[in-house]
């Protein structure tokens, strides 16, 4: 572009995946097939909590909104990336590359929240046990959710208003399957010394913090553990946090290798592939983990579907 285009910036173009051109019809079908995967598991994981009075619970509860921000993220990103492979387009306007960093950055803060309470809501039953129905009330259930939107929505609303005042770009072009905050701060030609600034300490408030109350957590648990006598204590206790962690590993593993591994000489794929496992895989598979190594959702998805044979 030239230096008289670049404050009217109406659309950028997307370098995509780092797929060939003739492959582009297969890693369609695939991505489709793992987008759907992730909004239909998901949905079935709200739909069992909603159904079964048993998972009327603070972990549920807090299960339930993870499900449903696992569908809006992995949202902001397939339809868009589908849309493209299918077309052959790489563009994307302006306003709807603000709006994908603004969804991104806040459904990304949200799994970091909800994963902190779920892992709050595990210490609390097994550290404090004959307390838990008191500490974990309705009320703290919903000041967390609350709060966690909040945050998560303050944090995206700041990047984004400071991205938004950055008029100058050097070109359109961004090295990524998606509008990423990091990518589009590099095409600038503005000044992006606040943007850069604001990420660290935000950056620590939405994810560090999270994670290190989750690793806290986690050592109170593990303390707690150690002093069962019977092992049959000690893995029944273990398997109430087993999907959680799970979970867990998964989603601060894909952050960690996105954002603090140092990249390599071919960054832009290995950003790309590992923003994928961030953004398509992790989602997809949170639902297998929850329900193949949760005993009360695979007991909820027996009873509904043996009262629907029942009925028929």
């Amino acid at each position: 572009m030239t230096q008289d285009n670049e404050s009217t910036v109406s659309d950028f173009n997307l370098l995509g995946l780092p797929i060939r051109a003739e492959d582009q019809g297969v890693y369609s079908v695939l991505f489709l097939i793992m987008y759907l995967t992730t909004v239909l598991g998901n949905l079935l994981i709200i739909l069992l909590i909603r159904l079964d009075p048993h998972l009327h619970t603070p972990m549920y509860f807090f299960l339930s909104h993870l499900a449903l921000t696992d569908i809006s993220f992995s949202s902001v990103t397939a339809p868009k990336m589908l849309m493209n492979m299918l077309t052959h387009s790489q563009s994307i306007s302006y306003a709807g590359c603000v709006s994908q960093v603004y969804f991104y950055i806040a459904f990304s803060d949200l799994d970091s929240f909800l994963l902190t309470s779920m892992a709050y809501d595990r210490y609390v039953a097994i550290c404090h046990p004959l307390h838990y129905n008191t500490i974990m009330s309705q009320n703290l259930c919903v000041l967390l959710l609350v709060m966690s939107w909040a945050l998560s929505s303050a944090n995206a609303l700041v990047h984004t208003l400071l991205l938004a005042r950055l008029s100058h770009f050097r070109n359109n072009t961004i090295s990524h399957y998606f509008c990423e905050l990091s990518a589009l701060l590099k095409l600038s030609s503005s000044d992006t010394t606040i943007n850069k600034m604001v990420i660290l300490p935000l950056g620590t408030v939405v994810i560090t913090l999270p994670f290190v109350l989750i690793l806290v957590s986690y050592g109170c648990i593990g303390v707690t553990i150690l002093k069962i006598p019977s092992i049959n204590g000690i893995y029944k206790t273990l398997s109430t946090c087993g999907s959680h962690l799970c979970v867990v590993s998964l989603y601060y593993g894909a952050i960690i290798g996105l954002y603090f591994v140092p990249s390599s000489n071919n960054t832009n794929d290995q950003d790309a592939i590992v923003a994928v496992i961030y953004t398509v895989v992790t989602p997809m598979l949170n639902p297998f983990i929850y329900s193949l190594r949760n005993r009360d959702m695979k007991g909820a998805l027996k009873n509904i579907l043996s009262r629907r044979l029942c009925s028929q």
